[in-house]
Parts: structure tokens; C-alpha cells; sequence
């Protein structure tokens, strides 16, 4: 039993080792564009886009990160991007199940830092060291068993049949969400982390990026196309448009750019005939429920804009 988890360790300790390589800066000689630092999730990284590096992280050579970098020219670029990256980890060390995946992403910062672009918030909205997964799971299973429902809603508002005295009869209520809980519990934490960056690099141009729209407005085109209920997605739907407002707001807050990707990925989400967020069986590579390559490109291109 020993040697199966020794082996195990082993290979996420070469992870960890990996991504310390891999967050090394790439420099452009004779460049007079920015000193960019990348920090962020696994939206930020490309999770599951070729190529691959860093380990657990799954930090992509064609994240929106490197995309930027090299249209701006940049002088230097560092990548500490990270699958599964919460709020906390830019401070901290990011540990998955206990073992170290990632340094803490702030570590990057130097007081030359010209540009840096920010993609975090969603994996708060999960307990474990898996972030989003966690949510992402419970709305798949429950989707088998209540396939009709909102089961996913039903597990984070608390539904429960409670009895109304005003009608004389049981009524399906709902007491609370824990996911706006989680949104509106990481965002001090976040703001201070942006006011942080400012003092690391007072110089820098700060851009916190958000989401793109990996759900419908339009829940209904959903029905059979991934394995979530249709009332479930509309629901994610809006916790999601709640993680960018409260970006937005933080944003506007603390002195940095909040970037909009869900408008130039609208009719591109993971039930759309043309996806740039893949589903739950990815059609081109990237980790489920994640941007694909065009995704990436796209998400670039609003970082680009929002610079001009």
C-alpha cells in the first residue's frame, strides 16, 4: 500500500518542481513593452490547452496570459497562473489535498512590474481543494436522481418543504444561498489583494478578469446537451453573472480594470453548436467546463481592448 502512495507523492512533488520552472520569465530582447505578470485560476492558466506545463496546474503556452505578452511585445512575462488557485492562494501556497502545487502567486510581483492581469474568484464558490469542481460535480449528480429539478439550487439555497399558514398547505421554500455566501465572503479578501499589488508595484496596470460566459442565457438550449438539469443552469447562470459583478465592483473599488469576457463569448458557451467553452465531453482540448483555445484567444482579445 506504501509504494502506490510513494509513487503518487513523488510524482506531485515533480509537479510542484515543474511549475516553479515554469514561472520563470520569459524575456524579449530589445523589447520596450510592459513587465507583464499572469496570476490567476485555470481560466487564466488554459487549463487543458496545448502545451502543457507546470504540473497540477495545467498552465497553458496559449493562455490569454501569453497571448497578450506577446502582442504587447511585453519585456519580460512571468506566468504563476494555476489550476484551482483560490483567492487565498495568491498569498499563500497553494496545496492540493495537502501537497504543495504552486507559490504563492504575489511572489511574482517586483516593484518593476508594469502590467499585471488577475482571473480568480470562482473556485471560492467551492469547499475543497478541487474550487468550482466541487460544484460542478454536485450539480451532475443531482441531475441523475432529479433530472426535472433544480437539484444543484436545491443543495446551495437550501430547499425544503416548509409549511405556509397563509395557504393551509406545504410550499417548497428556499433559506439562504451559500454560493452568493462564498461570492460575497472572498471579495474583501480580494480587494486587499488588489490594493496589495499596488503597493508591490505601484507602477503596474492592474486588470482583474472576468468569466466568460460559459452558460446560456437562454437555459432551454441546454435541455439534453450536458449533464445538468435546464432549471440548474439557469441558476448557474446567475451565480456566475454574480462572481463578475462582484469582480466588477471590486474592481471599480481598488483601483483596477475590470475585464468583461462574457459579452465576446455570448452564443459561445458549452451548449452552443460553436463552443469556445468546452462541456463536460470536451470536443477540442481543454479541461471540462473550461475555454478551449478559441476561448483563450478570445479572452485575449478583451484584455487587449480594455488596454486601449
Amino acid at each position: 500500500m506504501l509504494r502506490p502512495a510513494r509513487k503518487i507523492i513523488g510524482g506531485l512533488l515533480a509537479a510542484t518542481a515543474l511549475a516553479a520552472l515554469s514561472a520563470t520569465p520569459a524575456v524579449a530582447d530589445g523589447s520596450t513593452g510592459p513587465a507583464y505578470v499572469a496570476l490567476g485560476d485555470s481560466y487564466a492558466a488554459g487549463a487543458g490547452v496545448p502545451g502543457q506545463s507546470a504540473g497540477l496546474c495545467l498552465r497553458s503556452d496559449h493562455n490569454y496570459g501569453h497571448l497578450v505578452a506577446a502582442a504587447l511585445g511585453a519585456a519580460s512575462y512571468t506566468d504563476v497562473t494555476c489550476s484551482a488557485a483560490k483567492v487565498k492562494d495568491l498569498t499563500g501556497t497553494q496545496t492540493d489535498f495537502g501537497i504543495p502545487v504552486n507559490d504563492p502567486q504575489f511572489n511574482a510581483l517586483t516593484p518593476g512590474t508594469t502590467l499585471v492581469t488577475l482571473g480568480i474568484g470562482g473556485n471560492d464558490l467551492g469547499t475543497s481543494s478541487l474550487g468550482i469542481a466541487d460544484v460542478i460535480a454536485t450539480c451532475i449528480a443531482g441531475a441523475v436522481v432529479n433530472p426535472a429539478g433544480t437539484p444543484c439550487k436545491d443543495v446551495y439555497e437550501h430547499g425544503h418543504w416548509a409549511w405556509d399558514w397563509s395557504s393551509f398547505r406545504w410550499q417548497w421554500t428556499y433559506s439562504g444561498d451559500d454560493l452568493v455566501d462564498r461570492i460575497n465572503g472572498a471579495a474583501p479578501q480580494l480587494a486587499a489583494d488588489l490594493q496589495q499589488i499596488h503597493a508591490k508595484s505601484p507602477g503596474a496596470r492592474v486588470l482583474l478578469v472576468g468569466y466568460p460566459s460559459v452558460l446560456p442565457a437562454d437555459a432551454a438550449s441546454c435541455a439534453g446537451r450536458q449533464p445538468v438539469t435546464v432549471g440548474d443552469v439557469s441558476y448557474l447562470y446567475g451565480i456566475l453573472a454574480k462572481v463578475n459583478a462582484m469582480l466588477a465592483s471590486t474592481a471599480a473599488a481598488n483601483g483596477a480594470t475590470y475585464v468583461d469576457t462574457r459579452t465576446p463569448t455570448a452564443g459561445h458557451d458549452v451548449c452552443s453548436d460553436d463552443r469556445w467553452i468546452e462541456g463536460a465531453l470536451p470536443g477540442s482540448p481543454a479541461v471540462p467546463f473550461h475555454p478551449n483555445a478559441t476561448g483563450e484567444q478570445a479572452m485575449a482579445q478583451a484584455v487587449l481592448n480594455s488596454l486601449r
